[in-house]
């Protein structure tokens, strides 16, 4: 199935590692330009580990950017349009937790929410402000943004992050109504129950409240609670989840919009 992603040029937020990563290797397959925008500290190295094939490193460079900091993203931006074109497809991954276990809510303090709260919703308005407009102005292109099933179903294992994740999807619908006339796209992802560094922190946390004459091996506890709440029974990958962005950014998704795509072994089913 010819995507037609040759060319297009993506900015992925948060593609040194993870679901960023998978994504940004998943458009560097197809052809696309990208420019993957991270922390300074988590660019070395990423150039190397997306493109294996030499011929790829032409079409992909590394920038840092903070989303908590606007100039950045507009240096960001900028640096992106002068060396590979204007953006086509923004896929935003960027996003913490808490690092704790946030069952019950009482386990964290108030303290604790806004750092999340500034990254993972803060930091999607700014690469909506920082983006948008110059995909409006175009009148064409795609922005992503991965949200979460945590963000739909109240997860108790980091509240901050449950409902970052919420008004991540809430806003992805604000700026699909928004950017509709003008030819832009928009819809969110949930991952399910990816192995990233993100789901590990919270995971470990939740397995360090475990009696010690219960505690199983962490690989152990985890894969028996995705067996038991996963009907498919395993982890979702981080590129099954890039395979969904990919395919909501191409061509064969044209009419799809506004809408929150679960990739998640069926973890959560509205019905």
């Amino acid at each position: 199935m010819d995507l037609e992603l040759t060319d297009r040029v993506v900015v992925v937020t948060g593609g040194a590692s993870g679901i960023g990563l998978a994504a940004a290797q998943g458009f560097l397959r197809e052809g696309a330009r990208v420019a993957v925008w991270d922390l300074a500290r988590s660019l070395p190295g990423v150039i190397e580990l997306l493109t294996p094939d030499a011929a790829a490193t032409a079409r992909v460079i590394a920038l840092p950017a903070d989303v908590t900091d606007s100039a950045a993203l507009e240096a960001a931006l900028l640096a992106t349009e002068s060396t590979l074109g204007p953006v086509d497809v923004v896929v935003h991954a960027a996003a913490i937790g808490s690092g704790k276990f946030g069952f019950p809510y009482t386990n964290l303090t108030p303290e604790d929410w806004p750092r999340v709260l500034d990254v993972d919703v803060m930091g999607m308005v700014r690469v909506a402000h920082c983006l948008g407009p110059n995909l409006r102005a175009r009148q064409s292109g795609v922005m992503l943004f991965l949200a979460s099933v945590a963000g739909q179903i109240g997860s108790q294992t980091d509240p901050p992050y449950s409902a970052a994740k919420a008004a991540n999807i809430n806003f992805a619908q604000c700026l699909a109504k928004d950017l509709a006339p003008f030819g832009v796209r928009v819809n969110s992802v949930c991952p399910g129950m990816v192995q990233t560094p993100l789901n590990r922190a919270v995971w470990q946390a939740w397995w360090d409240q475990t009696p010690e004459a219960e505690r199983l091996g962490y690989e152990d506890w985890a894969a028996e609670k995705i067996r038991k709440i996963v009907p498919l029974g395993r982890w979702q990958t981080p590129e099954s989840i890039a395979d969904m962005l990919l395919f909501l950014a191409s061509a064969r998704a044209a009419h799809v919009t506004g809408q929150t795509i679960n990739v998640d072994g069926g973890f959560v089913m509205h019905w």
